[in-house]
C-alpha cells in the first residue's frame, strides 16, 4: 500500500468512527440532541422491548429528556427550572403515570448511581463538532471499575445535569451512561439539531397520574429491564 493510499485509508476509518452529525454550530442554545443507546452487562432476553434511543430537547436552561420504545411507551424527565417542574412521566401501553420532582432532586431510577465520584481529566475530543472534555466515574460499591464520560460546554444550556446523577458535570453530555437496576446504558449523541422548541414543550404533561417515588421507580426498572 503507497503511503498516500495509506493516508486515505487512514481519513475513511477516522470518519467511520465519528459519524455524528452537527446541524447547527457552536453555542446554540436551543435544538435536538439525538444519542443512540447500547446496553452492557446483565441484558434482558427481551432486549427488542428496551428503549432504542434518547432525544433531549432544549431551550436555555429547561430541557426535556425522551427515552422510548414502540408506539407511544416511554420515559419523560422533564426540567423547567422557570416554572419549578422537575417531573419523570412513564408510559407503557396503557399505564400514564407520573412523579413531581423537587428543585435539586435526582431524577428516580437511579438508586444504583448514588454518591458516584466524578473526576474530570485534561483529554479532549471533539464529538459532533463541538469539543468536549472527558471525565471518569466510579461507584461508590465498585472503586475498581471505572467509566468514562465526555461533555461539552458550546451548547448553553444552564445546568443541564442539574437533575441527574451527574449534576456535578458543568457541560451538556455527549457520551455517557446509566445504570438503572441491572441495565447499563451507555448513550453516544448522533446528531445535534438547531431549530426552535416551542415553549409548550416544557409544559406538564396532562392524563397522568401522579404516583409516589417508589412507585414510579418500581415502573422504570420493570420498563428498562423487561
Amino acid at each position: 500500500m503507497s503511503f498516500r493510499s495509506g493516508l486515505l485509508f487512514a481519513a475513511v476509518i477516522s470518519l467511520s468512527l465519528n459519524s455524528c452529525r452537527d446541524k447547527g454550530g457552536i453555542n446554540i442554545d436551543q435544538g435536538e440532541i439525538h444519542y443512540t443507546i447500547e446496553y452492557k452487562g446483565d441484558v434482558s432476553s427481551m432486549k427488542e422491548l428496551m428503549p432504542k434511543n434518547l432525544i433531549v430537547y432544549f431551550k436555555d436552561d429547561k430541557t426535556l429528556m425522551e427515552m422510548s420504545t414502540f408506539g407511544n411507551s416511554g420515559i419523560l424527565n422533564l426540567s423547567n427550572p422557570e416554572d419549578k417542574i422537575f417531573d419523570t412521566y412513564i408510559s407503557l401501553m396503557t399505564i400514564r403515570y407520573f412523579y413531581v420532582g423537587e428543585p435539586g432532586e435526582i431524577y428516580p431510577g437511579f438508586e444504583a448511581m448514588k454518591d458516584i465520584e466524578i473526576r474530570k481529566t485534561s483529554r479532549s475530543a471533539i464529538i459532533c463538532g463541538f469539543n468536549c472534555k472527558n471525565a471518569e466515574v466510579t461507584l461508590a460499591g465498585n472503586k475498581s471499575n471505572t467509566y468514562e464520560i465526555w461533555y461539552t460546554n458550546e451548547i448553553k444550556i444552564k445546568e443541564p445535569n442539574a437533575t441527574t446523577p451527574f449534576k456535578d458535570i458543568d457541560g451538556v453530555l455527549m457520551k455517557f451512561f446509566f445504570l438503572v437496576g441491572t441495565s447499563e446504558m451507555h448513550f453516544t449523541a448522533e446528531t445535534v439539531f438547531k431549530k426552535d422548541i416551542p415553549d409548550k414543550t416544557f409544559d406538564r404533561r396532562e392524563k397522568y397520574i401522579r404516583i409516589s417515588r417508589d412507585k414510579i421507580d418500581e415502573f422504570i426498572k420493570k420498563f428498562i429491564n423487561p
